[in-house]
Order: structure tokens, then C-alpha cells, then sequence
């Protein structure tokens, strides 16, 4: 099976990069399947109908979430009625679902959302909820794929080994920063920690320069503080590519992903 994953897409710039350029990706790689997350593609952050509606006409067969999911005003009733949009499974007992199954006369797909606690708004501890959710819900059959959207680098690592041998691919959103840490973990398990951002090139994660380092100059100082807004200008898509055993559901390939482009 061939999966491709892409980082969070950022703003109506994103979403036009995504439409624009993703149907080719998905040609020349020959996936199979294609995971987004979204959950900055509404103006500003979260995620709406509207941007939701782009991402999966630009060819997104499952979108995920993080802390940004319920940001937009009616997002739980989006996240409702659409159950192949995510949100991290260990907010709890809230509006939509963490984890999405797709099944075809081919393969069958599991995808589990997630989100850390470090640096984050205090929530579910991933570990418990995701061991919960494979005793609960995985299959034989399942190749399953979590995206974890997390800050820290540490908690990303220690889910990929928490969760080596027992999943396929773990990839891990939210900083916007594609690392170059791609491996395969000794029991089979994908992993990477962050497969960064479809936005401005030249911004502050998909935002705008100058009031992002103004508000860290003065950092402290409320009455100083400038809006953020979103970047324009040059655009870059990143994501990961990964390859799995159809028989032993472990990963056999990983290739990222990066293509930038002009709106």
C-alpha cells in the first residue's frame, strides 16, 4: 500500500497549493490513499466547512486535526457530519471522532489522531487513549497510520517506539517543520517526527514576519502585542510518502516530500 501524508496546510493559500498541485503528487507516487492535516486551513487557524470542503476536493481521502480543531465557530457540527474529519482522539468524549476507518475491496485503513501534552492545553494522555483505541478498534486486517500532533520532539519519539510493532506509520504534525528523521523502527513502525506545512514559504509557520518577531521581542508585553495574520508570497508543500507490507502491515519505505511553487 502506498500512503501519502501531507503537513498541515495553512490558510486559503494552502488550500489553493493543495488543489493546484496534489493530483499530480498522487499520480507520480501512485498512492493509494492521502492523509492531510487541516486543522490550520480556515483563515486565521482551525478548520471549517469551507476549507474542509478544498481539502478533499483537492484529493484528500482522510483529514486529521490537533488544538486548533474546535477554533472555528460550528466546527463541532462540520466535525459531526463528516466522519472522515479528525480530531485528536484524546479530547475525550466531544464533538466528532478520533480515528477513521477505510475500507476497500484492497485494503483496509485505520488512521488514529492524536495530541501531545507537553507545551500543549492539558488533555488525555495519548498513551493511555491509544492503547484504549487499538485494543478497542484495530483489526488483523488494519494498516493503521497515526498522526500525532504534538510539540514536543521528545513525545513524538516516545510514541513511535511506544507504538513500534503495532502500527504502521507514525508521522508527527503541528510544528510545521519538516525534520529529516525518517526511519524505520526495529519492529517495522514508520516514523517521523514532523512532516511539516503547506503554506508561505517565507513566514512564521505559514504566518506573517514582522508581527510574529515583534510580539517575541515583546514578549511579556500585552498592550505591545500585533495580530498575526497569514503569509503570502512563495509557497511550499511537505509531506512524507511511505510504502507498507500489505501481508505484514510493516513499513518498507519512506521518502519525503517537498515541492515548492508560485500562487
Amino acid at each position: 500500500m502506498k500512503i501519502l501524508c501531507i503537513g498541515d496546510v495553512v490558510s486559503e493559500e494552502g488550500r489553493e497549493v493543495l488543489f493546484r498541485h496534489l493530483p499530480r503528487l498522487k499520480r507520480e507516487y501512485g498512492a493509494d490513499v492521502c492523509i492531510v492535516n487541516g486543522e490550520n486551513a480556515a483563515q486565521g487557524n482551525g478548520i471549517d466547512r469551507t476549507s474542509m470542503e478544498d481539502i478533499f476536493a483537492a484529493g484528500a481521502d482522510v483529514i486529521t486535526g490537533g488544538n486548533h480543531s474546535f477554533q472555528k465557530k460550528n466546527s463541532g457540527d462540520v466535525l459531526e457530519e463528516t466522519s472522515a474529519l479528525l480530531r485528536p482522539a484524546n479530547f475525550g468524549n466531544t464533538f466528532g471522532q478520533g480515528w477513521y476507518r477505510l475500507d476497500t475491496p484492497d485494503f483496509s485503513l485505520l488512521v488514529i489522531n492524536l495530541q501531545g501534552m507537553l507545551y500543549l492545553p492539558e488533555i488525555q494522555n495519548p498513551f493511555v487513549c491509544v492503547d484504549a483505541l487499538l485494543g478497542d478498534i484495530a483489526r488483523p486486517e488494519d494498516i493503521i497510520v497515526v498522526d500525532f500532533h504534538a510539540e514536543a520532539t521528545s513525545e513524538k519519539k516516545a510514541m513511535g517506539y511506544h507504538l513500534d510493532g503495532r502500527v504502521s506509520l507514525v508521522f508527527g504534525t503541528h510544528t510545521h517543520i519538516l525534520t529529516a528523521d525518517e526511519e524505520i523502527l526495529p519492529k517495522g513502525t514508520g516514523y517521523i517526527t514532523d512532516i511539516g506545512m503547506t503554506g508561505a514559504r517565507d513566514s512564521i509557520l505559514g504566518k506573517a514576519i514582522e508581527p510574529a518577531v515583534h510580539n517575541f521581542i515583546y514578549w511579556g508585553d500585552a498592550e505591545r502585542r500585533q495580530k498575526i495574520k497569514d503569509a503570502h508570497g512563495r509557497m511550499r508543500l511537505c509531506g512524507l510518502f511511505v510504502e507498507v507490507d500489505d501481508k505484514t502491515k510493516k513499513c518498507t519505505h519512506l521518502e519525503r516530500v517537498t515541492m515548492e511553487c508560485t500562487l
